[in-house]
């Protein structure tokens, strides 16, 4: 690893790494993993050009789960000296010896771990001293306010910059890390006329700082964002089709891994049980999983338990192909993990063709939703209703901007009533897909 600024090597991580294995042998435990992580950053927020906030954040923990026979204990610090470091072995244990037993119990199967660790090119140190990132937030938002006079306030624009590294290990003899950076830059910024005032935002982030935008663009399009919202007004109630706008698709995505994740299945608390084989979706839908792309913002060569990581068809068609299972939950489904202990990795919706002008033309009259406002999904029957925000459209071109409306269905019918999916991919996190044209939902309006 170059030099950075890590309290901590790599070397030492895996010597501590180590050290938790040995004593938790030492002190009969059948079987035991453990996590040492590090990590770092600054976070700058400039507001009505003036600097907010300056924060920095350093961070480092070990986590020990240990093993007795199939009673499990857990157990975790922040200090990294050598008694820290036997107490919490034992504290694990003695939780352990507590715990009832359960068959599903234990470390991930020998023969799924990772064996080979790839590098992804996950970590791009951001030298940027603070106060060039006050430059770059303050040109941010002036860039919002330069937009139009009547963006009148903000509620500040923010650079981050994040890095961390990790080493995992368990008593199979798996033991490797790796390093990681996210960095970001956002802005919000408040349109008023008259007696109206209208909010919005836009952000960008990356592994490598190289790869954002210009700050200014990030606040001439918050600024934008925000203006376009002016004269937002009520409709009356109806059922028509509905977009969401890329950045508010992923989380049809989001909800879609939730119901066939683990937990949820063997819970029985899904409204997507027993679906593998069947068709949840359109069959214009195709949604791979692709741990290995460089630079992937949910990128990773093995999971949280040392499972090595596989690209693979999720949906295909419209059939959903596979579950997202760490060995627990696989166990008690009678499953073999997917490598997903810890979450999905970079999901990504394929698009149909369209670009965004052309899914508005494909609607042609309807409901564009850029926001999402609370949380009414119902995980175990689907049922959706979300307080929403954004823009009628008419001809297949947007004509106003529409407030304080819900929008309801149900999951299963909104899967299987995707009618397109755009080409204007954003990507923040572990779900990228454009934007999602639904054939029809109910609007609650006036």
């Amino acid at each position: 690893m170059p030099d950075s600024h890590f309290s901590h090597s790599a070397d030492r991580l895996k010597q501590i790494a180590g050290d938790v294995l040995d004593y938790a042998a030492q002190r009969g435990a059948g079987a035991a993993e453990t996590e040492v992580s590090e990590g770092f950053g600054q976070t700058v927020t400039v507001r009505r050009g003036e600097v907010e906030t300056i924060e920095y954040n350093r961070d480092k923990g070990i986590g020990v789960t240990v093993f007795i026979g199939k009673q499990r204990g857990h157990a975790s610090t922040t200090d990294f000296s050598p008694q820290a470091v036997r107490d919490t072995v034992d504290a694990a244990l003695s939780i352990a010896r507590f715990t009832a037993t359960d068959e599903c119990a234990g470390l991930a199967d020998e023969d799924m771990l990772a064996r080979e660790v790839r590098d992804l090119d996950l970590w791009h140190p951001w030298g940027l001293p603070v106060e060039r990132a006050i430059e770059l937030a303050t040109a941010c938002e002036e860039a919002g306010f330069a937009v139009d006079a009547r963006l009148t306030n903000s509620e500040g624009a923010t650079v981050s910059t994040q890095e961390s590294h990790f080493v995992y290990g368990n008593t199979l003899g798996f033991l490797a890390g790796y390093p990681g950076s996210r960095h970001g830059v956002w802005c919000a910024l408040i349109a008023g006329k008259n007696d109206e005032m209208q909010r919005d935002d836009w952000y960008e982030t990356s592994r490598d700082a190289a790869e954002l935008p210009a700050a200014e663009s990030v606040g001439r399009r918050a600024g934008e964002r925000a203006l376009r919202r002016l004269g937002a007004r009520k409709i009356a109630t109806t059922q028509v089709p509905v977009l969401f706008e890329a950045p508010v698709a992923a989380n049809l995505l989001g909800h879609f891994v939730s119901a066939v994740s683990g937990g949820n299945l063997y819970r029985k608390s899904s409204f997507l049980l027993d679906s593998v084989g069947k068709a949840v979706f359109s069959p214009r839908v195709n949604i791979g999983e692709q741990p290995h792309i460089a630079r992937g913002l949910a990128s990773t060569p093995f999971d949280e338990e040392g499972v090595a990581t596989q690209p693979r068809d999720v949906v295909k068609d419209g059939v959903v192909q596979g579950y997202f299972l760490g060995s627990y939950s696989a166990r008690k489904l009678g499953l073999r993990s997917t490598g997903n202990a810890g979450g999905n990795h970079n999901l990504v919706l394929q698009d149909t063709g369209t670009d965004f002008a052309g899914l508005l033309k494909t609607m042609s009259a309807g409901l564009l939703v850029t926001e999402l406002l609370g949380q009414g999904v119902n995980p175990v029957t689907g049922d959706y209703s979300r307080g929403a925000a954004g823009y009628w459209v008419e001809g297949g071109a947007i004509a106003y901007p529409v407030q304080e409306i819900t929008i309801a269905g149900n999951l299963k019918d909104m899967f299987r009533g995707i009618v397109a999916v755009g080409n204007d991919v954003i990507c923040r996190g572990s779900r990228q897909c454009g934007s999602i044209l639904i054939e029809r939902m109910t609007i609650a309006g006036d």
